[in-house]
């Protein structure tokens, strides 16, 4: 095993693992909201969407949840995409999203004003939201495991600046249209949700079993990093094992216990995700994705693609269905 893929005792594997988590499609938009008004946000399937109050209030009512009151400050992540309803009142009548005029300032941002009696103070709101996706095999991973709501009051930590930070650069940002601009709010979304996603590991219970619990154990965390680094290694349960300085039944029971599956269904999991990222957003050869992975062969290659995901690699580069 070479340097590169040795992974030092004692890191910060979860820190590791939220590094690796990089955003496409960000999509930024600043909404000016005034009462009585309801908006009806649909799902975005493999997305996950933003809502941070910067003044006002407003309800946020899900299926199936209670509605939760937003308050300035308040950022709320839903990491699945599922749709949701944001307005002033639980009971207002809402207005397809779609069926709201906006402003288009850039292709990835939009102002939206809408509503009622704008001289109502107390009924005003100003949110911003966006709509990402994760594009890294990390990200598909961690979504597994939040929660379909996440909320987050930054502006009452004493860290809450960067909060606001974040949100005034992406404003100046999205309006100043130079070039580059796009990519430079992108890692500003990155840095907004994956802080949102810490400040909500640092102190929800659920954070503290499951993967993300796994991550921060010395041993079963370090086998983890090691596994996200270099997916292309022929890892085995002995040379994990080694690594970490386990025994090898030792360390099997408790990835398995931690995990919640095998540490070598976990890889081959893992690898298949990185393999469906890469079908769907490059043109890269097969047997190129196959080599990178590990795999000797294209055949090797689809064979374990389809246990997975039930259909061929070849299916979801031509964007079908059909298994």
């Amino acid at each position: 095993m070479s340097d590169t893929n040795v992974i030092p005792e004692h890191s910060d594997y979860l820190g590791e693992a939220l590094h690796l988590l990089k955003l496409s499609g960000t999509f930024y938009c600043q909404s000016e909201l005034a009462a009585p008004w309801g908006v009806e946000m649909p799902p975005f399937d493999d997305c996950l969407m933003i809502h941070v109050v910067t003044a006002g209030h407003c309800w946020l009512i899900v299926e199936g949840e209670p509605p939760i009151h937003l308050q300035q400050g308040c950022l709320v992540l839903l990491p699945h995409g599922r749709g949701h309803i944001l307005a002033s009142d639980p009971a207002q009548s809402t207005t397809p999203l779609f069926d709201i005029p906006v402003e288009h300032i850039s292709e990835r941002y939009d102002i939206m004003r809408f509503g009622g009696d704008s001289s109502d103070q107390n009924g005003q709101c100003r949110a911003t939201c966006c709509v990402a996706k994760f594009d890294h095999a990390a990200g598909q991973e961690l979504i597994k495991h939040l929660p379909s709501v996440m909320v987050v009051n930054a502006w009452e930590e004493a860290e809450g600046g960067w909060l606001q930070s974040t949100l005034r650069y992406m404003a100046v940002e999205a309006k100043a249209l130079k070039p580059g601009g796009e990519t430079v709010m992108s890692h500003l979304a990155d840095i907004l949700i994956i802080q949102a996603i810490r400040a909500w590991i640092d102190k929800a219970p659920q954070a503290n079993s499951g993967w993300l619990a796994a991550l921060r154990d010395k041993h079963i965390g370090r086998a983890l990093a090691a596994m996200h680094k270099s997916p292309e290694v022929d890892w085995t349960l002995a040379s994990l094992a080694s690594l970490v300085g386990m025994s090898r039944s030792g360390f099997s029971a408790r990835f398995t216990e931690m995990v919640g599956e095998s540490a070598v269904r976990y890889l081959t999991r893992w690898r298949m995700q990185i393999a469906r990222l890469q079908l769907e957003n490059t043109r890269d050869p097969m047997i190129t994705i196959a080599e990178s992975l590990g795999y000797q062969s294209e055949a090797a290659f689809s064979r374990a693609f389809k246990r997975v995901f039930g259909k061929a690699p070849g299916v979801v580069r031509n964007g079908s269905n059909e298994a």
